[in-house]
């Protein structure tokens, strides 16, 4: 049955506008981006197939091309508006992050990162730099590992600091394997770049560990 079929209530886009975007499931909420379905399918149940598929909307939104576009129905054009949709609510959360105290609101920069870290299928190292106010002023990628490890130099953190005249720094990195949990390793790193970094007094905020839609939060730990 078509969408179109469906008693008004139980639409997705009608009760969107009716009860609010976070009333929808995942499903619900990818199907009015899809907008239709195809033979034999709706687009709930073209969009619920893409979650099972993928595992979440976090994998699903990583998907290379080519994968997403094995489904029936899904080609280079939507692939194309996902990158848009994704890239326009990463620059709206760096937007935020910038307008004021970063600490003072850490769920823009918790978002911002999960969303540009959650998916990816290798480890990545960011740094986001901040002024004596805790102002944004940057948010670089510093590193770029294998699936399991990465290789981070301090040194070079540093010299972005201090390019950026940073007083502060959030750390971040992903960990591919699903499990958010920081390694020995994550935290003899982070004690090296704290120590590294106080050496031109650029204090360490944070460190977090994302891992697809979770993150932990050094700071939170009482680790830094």
């Amino acid at each position: 049955m078509a969408i179109t079929d469906w008693p008004e209530s139980e639409r997705p886009r009608e009760r969107l506008l009716k009860e609010g975007a976070r009333a929808l499931s995942d499903a619900e909420l990818l199907a009015i981006f899809l907008r239709v379905g195809v033979k034999g399918k709706s687009a709930v149940e073209l969009a619920r197939d893409l979650v099972n598929h993928f595992g979440g909307l976090t994998r699903l939104f990583a998907a290379h091309r080519n994968e997403f576009s094995l489904f029936p129905g899904l080609g280079p054009a939507k692939y194309a508006q996902l990158q848009a949709v994704l890239e326009m609510a990463r620059r709206a959360l760096h937007e935020e992050m910038r307008a004021g105290d970063a600490l003072a609101s850490p769920t823009a920069v918790r978002d911002y990162l999960r969303l540009t870290l959650g998916g990816r299928a290798h480890e990545v190292f960011m740094a986001v730099f901040l002024d004596a106010q805790n102002r944004v002023l940057a948010a670089e990628e510093l590193f770029r590992g294998t699936l399991t490890q990465t290789s981070v130099y301090p040194r070079e953190v540093v010299k972005r600091a201090l390019a950026h005249n940073a007083g502060g720094v959030i750390l971040a990195h992903n960990h591919p394997s699903g499990v958010a949990e920081p390694s020995q390793a994550d935290r003899w790193l982070t004690d090296q770049l704290k120590t590294a970094l106080a050496l031109v007094d650029v204090r360490v905020l944070d460190h977090f560990i994302v891992a697809g839609d979770r993150g932990v939060s050094f700071a939170e730990r009482g680790w830094l």
